[in-house]
């Protein structure tokens, strides 16, 4: 039986451009996995191996590998730092127990860092901090720790000092051992010297130190007692405190070196072996019903449980569907049959394999706390957990942000219209931020994702990977609508056929309800007017026709319907009756409801030389941007605004003619808000154009 306390299931994230697939291909180097270094800017890294990573040089979805160091077992995954796949890092960050978030020296916590460590924050992730590319223009490890305190109000715990910095980087000095570590320069991992502490930094050496270990005991009363006693603890107990209070997410013990340059990266790997936990070390997935709600049950991290295996990602490859499983608790042997608590249906483990990247090892069975993918499963999507048949239970799902943005996409002929329809499933089983739909007025298809970068990575897979000659239309903005008056109403409706007729009475309120609380159904008849099996069916009116607002067609949100009183015949009344009421009434009264047309806003992050601040903050006030800080770094300036998405299009070419290329930006989906009138009226003029081409 393997030794849970030596497996790390860690992930790698960070802002796009920090290093995190560098920092990997280091790792895998460093524990043999792999013997000649592939860089990223050659596109040759190992775990990015879509033709789109190596061309694009950055990473889009994440790669698991395994590799041993120090007799420890790590499952890694190296996470997209791209705004637009922060699906996948949310993903993997669920199903890890431990993270290195991987900052850049000189640009800090970036946008994208921000998004990730609050993520980590909700799955409860344990992690360490790596301050990456020190050697770069206007590195600066303190000014990066001073960030993490202020920008992620998070607590680093400084473990190892940068010996030089920018060209002159050299190496660290480890706090706790008093330790320098100097690297020459033949670029070789191993290629160091071990010394004293450079004398110009044994004082602040002694400070930070200090600082260190006035920490890592207040994990542990005795030791504290001890040490304001006068009495400094030995390493193992002071690594025993860090270890603790890294679980707790107390603190984050943080280091720093150069990945491409091979500086500081095995004190990295000691460091996710010596404080991040094992499966074993941290709380239990809580198991819920199939309802959704807690049982108070915990799956056991114990190879001898019932099974259960959550499936956090599918990819599609030449050999075929490939399920990724974590595995929770149990043990899965090649051959056994689970049940998908989604779907009740069961699902045969035919073979499963170890990853490495895109390559992979058969494996017989694997047990709680690996990470493995099973080959073939059928019905199983992102999310599902696969249990035990007789003793089957859920874990808690995922829950994905929905798409703002959506393209058409029609195929050129008809035998690329059938490859479309197989291409777009397989698409959707491996990425749950994307989806399609087919227009009901046009036939179209529509995908939907995150962003523009999102949409035209899946239009290049469905091009080159897929072979589907396809033209794209122009990018929509997922607008909604909501109402903003309260009105009661009545409807009644009346069908006499030769046969029995059609009757239901309905009286209702219908009001706006709090931003976020999507549709809201409350019965307050009484005394029997309408029978209560014929309510449902009211309730489900409203739902279905909530798709198609008033104002000019786009999907209603937040707000509530409450049936108040009403009327039923005993012969004509149905529920099909009923619902013809609801959808009628549903017509009749939105539009006296004060309808109102929201868009989408998006948190914008710009980065951009002190010289272009000007020009760049008043292009985004003419994109009707509202500013809310500008902060100055070392090397730039970041500003932060909201701004619509129907606003940002193309605007990654506009920054860079504004700022010679130097300007950088990521956004996110913040909220939606109202739209002004001046816009609502083109917007309506935009869909009734696009619906007048479609006929």
């Amino acid at each position: 039986m393997t030794d849970l306390s030596k497996y790390r299931n860690i992930g790698i994230f960070a802002h796009v451009d920090a290093g995190k697939t560098t920092t990997t291909e280091r790792i895998l180097k460093l524990t043999g996995k792999i013997h000649k270094l592939g860089e990223v800017h050659d596109g040759a890294a190992t775990t990015d191996f879509m033709e789109q990573e190596q061309e694009r040089g950055i990473t889009i979805q994440s790669a698991a590998t395994t590799c041993f160091w120090k007799d420890h077992r790590l499952n890694v995954i190296d996470t997209p730092g791209h705004v637009d796949f922060t699906i996948e890092v949310y993903r993997s960050l669920k199903v890890l127990d431990g993270g290195v978030g991987v900052f850049c020296g000189s640009g800090g916590v970036e946008p994208q860092s921000e998004t990730n460590w609050r993520y980590a924050n909700d799955a409860r992730v344990a992690r360490i901090i790596y301050v990456n590319k020190l050697d770069r223009a206007g590195a600066d490890f303190y000014r990066v720790v001073g960030q993490v305190k202020s920008i992620l109000a998070a607590k680093p715990l400084v473990m190892v000092l940068p010996i030089g910095t920018e060209a002159d980087f050299a190496g660290v000095v480890d706090l706790l051992e008093r330790k320098s570590y100097i690297w020459d320069d033949s670029g070789q991992p191993e290629n160091y010297t071990v010394g004293e502490v450079p004398a110009d930094m044994v004082d602040l050496v002694e400070k930070y130190r200090n600082d260190m270990i006035e920490t890592a005991v207040e994990q542990d009363d005795d030791v504290m007692e001890a040490y304001l006693e006068g009495k400094e603890p030995d390493i193992a107990t002071i690594k025993r405190c860090i270890r603790t209070g890294t679980r707790k997410l107390a603190f984050f013990p943080t280091f720093c070196g150069s990945s491409f340059k091979n500086k500081g990266v095995q004190q990295v790997l000691d460091a996710v072996v010596d404080y991040l936990p094992s499966p074993t070390e941290v709380d239990p997935q809580p198991e819920i019903d199939l309802e959704g709600n807690p049982t108070g049950k915990v799956a056991l991290v114990d190879p001898n449980a019932p099974v259960r295996a959550l499936a956090f990602k599918i990819m599609d490859d030449r050999f075929g569907a490939l399920t990724f499983l974590r595995i929770y608790s149990g043990t899965i042997n090649k051959g056994d049959s689970l049940i998908n608590t989604f779907t009740g249906k069961s699902e045969r483990i035919g073979r499963m394999v170890e990853m490495h990247a895109n390559d992979r090892t058969i494996i017989e069975s694997a047990q709680a706390g690996d990470i493995v993918a099973a080959v073939g499963l059928k019905n199983v999507r992102t999310g599902h957990t696969l249990a035990d048949e007789k003793n089957p239970a859920t874990l808690e799902p995922m829950v994905f942000p929905a798409p703002v943005i959506s393209v058409a996409v029609i195929p050129r002929d008809k035998a690329n219209s059938e490859k479309l329809g197989v291409a777009l499933g397989k698409m959707v089983a491996e990425d749950p931020s994307f989806h399609v739909e087919v227009d009901q007025e046009s036939g179209e298809t529509i995908i939907k994702g995150m962003g523009e970068l999102h949409l035209d990575i899946k239009v290049d897979i469905l091009r080159r990977t897929h072979g589907v000659e396809a033209d794209v239309g122009k990018p929509q903005v997922a607008y909604r609508e909501t109402i903003t008056k309260s009105v009661s109403d009545q409807y009644t409706h009346k069908k006499q056929t030769g046969g029995s007729g059609q009757y239901a009475k309905i009286d209702y309120t219908i009001e706006p309800g709090e931003p976020g609380t999507g549709y809201t159904f409350v019965s307050a008849v009484i005394g029997g007017k309408i029978p209560k099996e014929f309510i449902p069916s009211v309730d489900k009116a409203f739902k279905t026709m909530m798709d198609k607002g008033p104002l000019i067609g786009f999907p209603l949100l937040d707000f509530k319907v409450t049936l108040t009183d009403g009327g039923f015949h005993a012969v004509d009344s149905s529920q099909m009756a009923f619902e013809a009421a609801g959808r009628a009434a549903y017509r009749q009264t939105m539009p006296k409801a004060g309808p109102q047309l929201l868009e989408p806003i998006m948190k914008v992050d710009v980065f951009v030389p002190d010289a272009n601040v000007g020009d760049v903050i008043g292009d985004l006030n003419r994109r009707r941007g509202m500013m809310k800080s500008q902060e100055p770094g070392a090397t730039n300036v970041r500003i932060k605004a909201d701004v619509p998405l129907g606003e940002m299009f193309g605007y990654i070419g506009d920054l860079r003619s504004a700022t010679s290329g130097r300007g950088q930006f990521s956004m996110e989906f913040s909220h939606y808000a109202p739209v002004p009138n001046n816009i609502v009226e083109k917007v309506r003029e935009e869909v009734n154009a696009r619906r007048e081409a479609r006929k």
